[in-house]
């Protein structure tokens, strides 16, 4: 399965290697830049399933349980 949870763990574990790297001075320019540019990609990811399932408390809360 690749439920919204899994999916949301998987790119923050991503993202907590990309820190990591980034924070090795080995790291060359281009690749730091690229490595920024991924974890821009998968934090504004993670935020929309963050939203998404926001919604859904909110949702629920108000008693509009969906799907």
């Amino acid at each position: 399965m690749n439920e919204p949870s899994e999916r949301f763990e998987q790119k923050l574990a991503r993202i907590d290697a990309i820190v990591k790297e980034l924070a090795n001075e080995q790291t060359t320019l281009d690749r730091g830049v690229a490595l920024f540019q991924e974890g821009r990609a998968l934090i504004t990811a993670c935020e929309t399933l963050l939203k998404g399932a926001q919604e859904q408390v909110d949702a629920s809360t108000r008693g509009e349980v969906k799907p």
